[in-house]
């Protein structure tokens, strides 16, 4: 991207002059090489999303961003309901609440080791991952429409789980709002057999270790201890999500026309939020967060299971979950005035700085945990949440990496054997049910996240806590 006809606010912080049908600026949070790394059609599509009606303050873009449909990936933009504000398909996302959960081991890397190939097949063989995958939970859809309205309740109440895992998850397990008629019957058959399966793409449940602390005090209060074991599964909606947004797509799409929305992409198809069809988006939405927070506490489970075989003494709890594929209603100072804003956030994952009634007792008093993923031969971090981020960027940060380079370029460069065999002789185990999916996501194809973190860190978004390693990965 081209840095000059950028206005510079700080080292970490890049304002797209507002002009033109833009009704807010855009901003975009990166380092200038992170910058100049950037696609030129993620300052169009933060620039499409400032020209939609409603938009509050700036169209943002993370240190992540890059290409995307409709917004950008690493794009966040909250709109206003009482100013003909939208909701849109494009600011969410197919993967509904695709996110990041992290569990604690109470185990060390040593203990670990030993049983590092046997846990990484274990849990490759209980975990049903890959494009299609089925696990044994087979639902009908009326008891499909349960776990679209209970989220991760339901699956507390069906066993999967404790009832104090809930007390770890964002909106405790649940988004309120949900209707499951808002869902068609299509999103619902293809879903009956994938709650408790990981999916495919960037999907991964990773073994990984503690290898650094930054803020000892926020590491305290996380339960983060140095070379501990934890546990990241990132995965999402699955086909349910996808459906809802095709459907979705095709009925904003008439609701642009019917409400007169000007849209400078296919993708931005939107209607207004107190419209009917907005309003039916937003609750079939809802409906797709709770599938995924269902679908991560199922998983969960599995997790344990498969530890209480090998390993029985680990003490397996939620550290936190959370989504990077979603909108939000939330409460937000503009100008001086608290507003009830729905916050779009699209490969972006929340960030709320302490003393949030939203968060967890234990983690009130510094700040919710942000989980950004690396790749499975890079670190991944955690994070908290701050004051600054949520004044700067409506409580949001990063959510990964970001690709580097797209998956048809990527399998023109590796071979999906060749990038297990390295990873191995690095010590990192990695079972795979796809060699193509390996060569798709060869940590080289994506930016470097040490450099996506910093920036966040640098621009205030969210506060470094800890860095940490894989040791083995489940790919789909």
């Amino acid at each position: 991207m081209e840095v000059k006809s950028l206005v510079k606010r700080s080292d970490y912080e890049w304002e797209i002059p507002k002009k033109g049908a833009m009704r807010v600026p855009g901003r975009i949070f990166a380092s200038r090489k992170l910058l100049e790394e950037m696609d030129e059609k993620v300052r169009e599509q933060v620039t499409n999303v400032a020209c939609l009606p409603g938009v509050v303050k700036a169209s943002m873009a993370m240190p992540d961003a890059h290409w995307g449909y409709g917004f950008p990936i690493g794009g966040v933009a909250a709109f206003d309901p009482e100013e003909g504000g939208i909701i849109s398909v494009g600011g969410v996302g197919y993967d509904i609440s695709c996110g990041v959960r992290c569990l604690l081991t109470g185990l060390k890397k040593e203990e670990v080791l030993p049983v590092l190939e046997d846990l990484v097949e274990q849990l490759f063989i209980t975990i049903p991952s890959g494009v299609g995958a089925e696990g044994k939970i087979r639902l009908s859809v009326k008891q499909l429409d349960e776990v679209l309205v209970g989220g991760a309740r339901w699956a507390v109440s069906k066993g999967y789980g404790d009832p104090q895992d809930l007390d770890f998850i964002e909106e405790r397990g649940c988004l309120p709002g949900a209707d499951p008629d808002c869902v068609s019957l299509e999103a619902k058959k293809r879903q009956h057999r994938q709650v408790g399966t990981l999916g495919s793409g960037n999907h991964y449940l990773e073994i990984q270790y503690v290898a650094e602390i930054y803020d000892q005090k926020v590491a305290e209060a996380f339960g983060l201890v140095k070379d501990e074991v934890v546990i990241s599964i990132h995965c999402g909606s699955r086909a349910l999500g996808h459906q809802i947004a095709t459907d979705y797509i095709k009925i904003l799409a008439k609701a642009s026309k019917k409400y007169g929305i000007p849209v400078k992409e296919k993708e931005l198809v939107c209607a207004p939020i107190l419209s009917p069809e907005g309003e039916r988006y937003y609750r079939a939405m809802v409906c797709g967060v709770n599938c995924a927070l269902a679908n991560r506490q199922v998983i969960s489970h599995l997790v344990r299971e498969v530890f209480d075989k090998i390993i029985p003494r680990a003490h397996i709890r939620v550290l936190y979950d959370v989504s990077h594929n979603t909108c939000k209603i939330e409460e937000h100072r503009v100008g001086g005035a608290l507003k009830r804003l729905y916050v779009h956030r699209k490969g972006a994952t929340r960030a709320w700085g302490p003393g949030r009634s939203e968060l967890p007792e234990r983690y009130r008093a510094v700040g919710q945990p942000v989980l950004i993923g690396g790749t499975m031969g890079t670190a991944s971090y955690i994070l908290v949440g701050t004051r600054e981020g949520e004044e700067k960027a409506f409580a949001s940060a990063c959510h990964g990496a970001g690709r580097a380079m797209s998956r048809h370029q990527a399998l023109k460069m590796w071979r999906g054997q060749e990038v297990i065999e390295a990873l191995r002789r690095r010590g990192i185990i990695v079972r795979a049910k796809s060699k193509k999916g390996a060569a798709e996501e060869a940590p080289e194809a994506y930016k470097d996240v040490t450099e996506v973190v910093e920036s966040a860190h640098r621009a205030g978004l969210a506060s470094k806590v800890a860095k940490v390693l894989p040791l083995g990965c489940i790919k789909g």
